[in-house]
């Protein structure tokens, strides 16, 4: 089985080994020590204190195991050396128009462990990402979303 390579950006990448430090520096001997607490009050069959801080100690080894699969699949991408593209590529950041309303919006192309739609960041990976990528300007690119298919015009590139 090959592992699926994601793209990251060196902050990105930063933040997820910085959660997974957290998580096991931090998260995991807090929920350990919950649980010896709970384990002094004694009968564990109706010890909620313990229940609960098994459940979250099962939350918190989940989380670590998915940051670490997260991390190792990354591959990150240099985006300070890059000349300005004239296609949409990894990094971008693409204005497009709505052919139909003439609504524009800012996105930047990133990987999906880096999307914040709220702040106009979208995957690479995300229907709207294929869609963009290797576009120039003027191009017009259709993409199938819950409501019908939508088109939106290429308007620049930076």
């Amino acid at each position: 089985m090959t592992v699926q390579r994601r793209p990251i950006t060196y902050e990105g990448h930063k933040k997820l080994t910085e959660d997974l430090d957290r998580m096991i520096r931090v998260e995991r001997p807090s929920v350990i020590k919950e649980i010896e607490t709970a384990l002094g009050h004694g009968d564990l069959s109706e010890n909620a204190e313990y229940t609960y801080a098994k459940e979250k100690q099962s939350l918190i080894e989940t989380r670590i195991r998915d940051l670490q699969e997260r991390i190792s699949a990354c591959e990150i991408i240099d985006l300070s050396n890059r000349p300005a593209p004239d296609r949409i590529v990894f990094g971008c950041s693409v204005k497009i128009e709505d052919v139909d309303t003439g609504e524009q919006k800012v996105y930047k192309l990133l990987g999906q462990d880096e999307t914040d739609v709220d702040r106009g960041i979208i995957s690479v990976t995300s229907p709207l990402g294929k869609a963009l990528i290797g576009k120039e300007v003027d191009d017009v690119v259709e993409v199938k979303t819950p409501n019908g298919v939508r088109e939106y015009e290429v308007i620049e590139i930076s």
